[in-house]
Formats: C-alpha cells, sequence, structure tokens
C-alpha cells in the first residue's frame, strides 16, 4: 500500500485507492470502490422507480379527483405505511412517510 500522494497537471492532489475509501489495503479499497459502484447503480434505479411511483400516483389521483373524491386516501397511505414498517421496521415507516409526500399534490 502506498501512503504518498502525487500531484496531478491540474496541481490538485491525486490519492491512492486506499485513501479515497478510508481502507488500509489496496484489496480492501478495491472491494469497497467496487461496492460503491454497485451503490451508485442501485442508487440509479431506486430514483427511477421512485420518479415511476409518481407518475403513477398522478394518474391515480388525477382520476379520483375527476371522479369526485379526495386526493389523498388515507386508508390506502395507512396501508403503504405499514407494508415498509414490516418489511424493514421503523426506518421503513420513514421512507414510506418521504415516498408518499413525493407522491402527494401532483395533481
Amino acid at each position: 500500500m502506498s501512503s504518498t500522494s502525487t500531484t496531478s497537471p491540474a496541481g490538485s492532489i491525486a490519492t491512492s485507492p486506499a485513501e479515497q475509501t478510508g481502507a488500509r489495503t489496496d484489496e480492501a479499497a478495491a472491494l469497497i470502490s467496487g461496492a460503491r459502484e454497485r451503490i451508485d447503480t442501485l442508487d440509479d434505479r431506486i430514483i427511477g422507480l421512485v420518479q415511476e411511483r409518481m407518475a403513477v400516483s398522478a394518474v391515480i389521483q388525477e382520476a379520483r379527483i375527476t371522479s369526485g373524491g379526495r386526493r389523498v386516501n388515507l386508508s390506502r397511505e395507512t396501508a403503504v405505511l405499514g407494508h415498509y414498517r414490516d418489511a424493514l421496521g421503523k426506518p421503513g415507516t420513514a421512507l414510506a412517510m418521504t415516498l408518499l409526500e413525493l407522491c402527494r399534490g401532483r395533481v
């Protein structure tokens, strides 16, 4: 493992992969870098799914409002909260609340 830094042509300090990841070895740094790339890919997919969920929610809200109903169906939201809580525990409830907030009021 190298602990030296070099200066890039632009003048910024380039660090080793281990220093960039906080790992103590180059092997661990390589593992972390690969896992971070996978997380970035998953995050992009999650963002896409959230955007898709928002679009579907807008269709539902539009149909409900057009038919004379309310924008929000509280019993449905309670079911969504319970589903996320059951699957992910208490943090799942917070995640569901954020999703519901993102999906409300777009119509």
